[in-house]
């Protein structure tokens, strides 16, 4: 959710008390839209994260690192030069507005300390950092509004900065008086009332007016043509919240869906999803904006990467398997060939019944036991030898394309069956570490041409501990599925996977000891379940000893042939693989 004016007092809030008086040490711009300020001089360095983004403007503390571009952009040469060393002596917010300025003393070029202020207006799309002077004049801003041929607020370098105007047809809800809220809820027109709190107070996010709405009739969609007590009890969860605002009294809350993702954030406890959704207090408003934001926009990056990497397989896929149907068509054809020859036997047979000019000649075919009659097509351009010759050539000609085709059709299917597995390890990688493996793997294998090298850092198979205690290993990708069963593993070791079906190598790492049988059974839960066959039911895995599985001849990585197997039948079950992951 944007960061509302209210939400955002409570982080100002937090951030005075943590970063006035800090000093600058080190500014940032890993990305067009952030700046990351080092600061020193507390108890221990911290760093003051600022966004421009359209879907996350914000600020706030963070713990994560950020890697530099090649050259810094021109903004943060600028921070640079006008706020290096500075020291932060006040964090401001004009009344409920999303807007922020951080007063900083910062020496000047003769070394004499000056205000400088940095405001940031997070408004969504046209979110923005503006440098000012003591004068108020725009010293720089990271996006320059307007102009002469504009009638918008103009944001430009040396013009004074005026502050963005106010909402028209709102009013604040730290000011309005009992009075005029209840004037305008009599005047309203039939909407829900959360809509009618959006429509017309500032500084309030939906989450907020659809919680006013529960809090006061326990329905988040009531129509105010539904209320009967004359908006007494939406007056009353309206006014006790300004009085919270105003008292500071804020507290982060953090909503988590039931998949564990974050969906939201509040400065308040939110009490309307009634148990379908978990709401849990965080530490900070930073610890939590920290969480919220950077855990979504790494998942983001990570959906990006895994949808690029997808198609890029499935497009490879479904060349291959256009190809393969006209090999097909072609070895269909070349199945025929025998009928080439006898037309070429029939002709030889018969060369004192061929005249110039003919194009076709009836003959008798000697080679079906009924002597029926067969008509032979030819070239009335070529000698009665050279239409003979023609056919044999057209033999032979099919005959070796058979050959070439069948080995050309079983390579096809083999690449579709090793691209399957790519696609299904792309569906179980947890981050960009394990989709940077993947790609790795596919610029080996020819199918992503090899840019700029990247270094890799090697991700780890799956860790599991069965209910004896004993460690079970599942590769993640086909790469991890090589080295964990033909380097990693020990001969003695048991290794399993889905009969005939994608999936992951699994190891139980038992050494010369026999397994039990729930330790086995739960390895074949874990292979099963990391597999194409996960939302199946009853799921075939076979099973052996390690020193029984070889690289299968000319396999891409990860394909094996085994032997002196054993099968298992065992459900993917997601709660007994969370319940033995370590």
């Amino acid at each position: 959710m944007p960061l509302d004016a209210i939400c955002l007092a409570a982080v100002r809030k937090e951030l005075v008390g943590r970063i006035t008086g800090l000093r600058i040490e080190k500014i940032q711009q890993p990305e067009r839209d952030t700046v990351i300020l080092s600061l020193r001089g507390g108890l221990e360095p911290c760093k003051l994260l600022l966004s421009a983004g359209s879907g996350d403007a914000r600020l706030h503390l963070t713990q994560h690192r950020f890697e530099n571009p090649a050259s810094p952009p021109m903004f943060c040469m600028l921070l640079r030069k006008h706020l290096s060393g500075a020291r932060i002596t006040d964090v401001r917010q004009p009344q409920s507005e999303r807007v922020i300025d951080i007063v900083f003393s910062a020496p000047d070029a003769l070394g004499e300390l000056s205000e400088k202020r940095l405001t940031l207006e997070l408004f969504g799309k046209v979110s923005n950092f503006i440098l000012t002077g003591s004068d108020g004049i725009i010293i720089d801003c990271l996006r320059r509004i307007g102009g002469e041929m504009t009638d918008k607020r103009s944001v430009l370098p040396g013009l004074v900065y005026r502050p963005p105007p106010v909402q028209e047809g709102k009013l604040d809800p730290l000011s309005v008086s009992v009075e005029r809220w209840q004037e305008v809820f009599d005047a309203a027109p039939e909407r829900t009332a959360d809509k009618w709190l959006l429509a017309n107070f500032t500084s309030l996010s939906p989450l907020i007016c659809r919680e006013l709405s529960w809090r006061a009739y326990g329905n988040t969609e009531i129509m105010l043509g539904q209320i009967t007590d004359g908006g007494e009890s939406l007056s009353r969860e309206f006014f006790m919240l300004c009085n919270l605002v105003k008292s500071g009294d804020f507290e982060p809350w953090l909503i988590i869906d039931g998949d564990e993702r974050l969906r939201d954030f509040s400065f308040f406890q939110i009490m309307q999803y009634e148990g379908a959704m978990d709401v849990r207090r965080e530490t900070g408003f930073s610890a939590m904006l920290d969480l919220f934001f950077t855990q979504s926009a790494q998942k983001h990056r990570v959906n990006q990467r895994m949808a690029a990497t997808r198609k890029l397989v499935k497009t490879a896929r479904d060349r291959i398997s256009r190809k393969l149907i006209i090999q097909n068509e072609e070895l269909k054809k070349s199945a025929d060939r025998g009928s080439l020859r006898k037309r070429g036997d029939i002709l030889l047979a018969n060369m004192h019944l061929l005249k110039k000019g003919m194009s076709s000649l009836d003959a008798e075919d000697f080679f079906s036991g009924d002597g029926a009659a067969i008509r032979i097509d030819i070239d009335p351009l070529k000698t009665p030898q050279q239409n003979a010759a023609k056919y044999y050539k057209d033999y032979t000609k099919a005959k070796n394309a058979e050959k070439f085709l069948s080995q050309q059709v079983k390579r096809g299917l083999e690449e579709i069956e090793y691209l399957d597995s790519v696609l299904e390890s792309i569906a179980y990688a947890e981050g960009e570490r394990d989709l940077s493996e993947i790609r790795s793997e596919l610029i080996g294998t020819g199918y992503i041409r090899a840019q700029k090298q990247e270094k890799v850092k090697e991700s780890v198979p799956l860790l599991f501990e069965s209910s004896a205690g004993i460690k079970i290993y599942a590769g993640k990708n086909n790469i991890q599925n090589e080295k964990l069963t033909h380097k990693t593993a020990a001969k003695s070791d048991i290794w399993l996977h889905t009969q005939r079906i994608h999936g992951a190598h699994v190891i139980i790492s038992c050494g010369r000891d026999q397994p039990d049988d729930m330790t086995l059974y739960e390895a074949a839960v874990i292979a099963a379940y990391y597999s194409a066959a996960r939302s199946a039911g009853k799921v075939p895995v076979d099973y052996t000893y390690v020193k029984h599985v070889k690289r299968q001849p000319g396999g891409r990585p990860g394909m094996v042939v085994y032997t002196d197997f054993k099968t298992i039948i065992a459900s993917p079950d997601e709660k007994l693989v969370e319940r033995l992951r370590q």
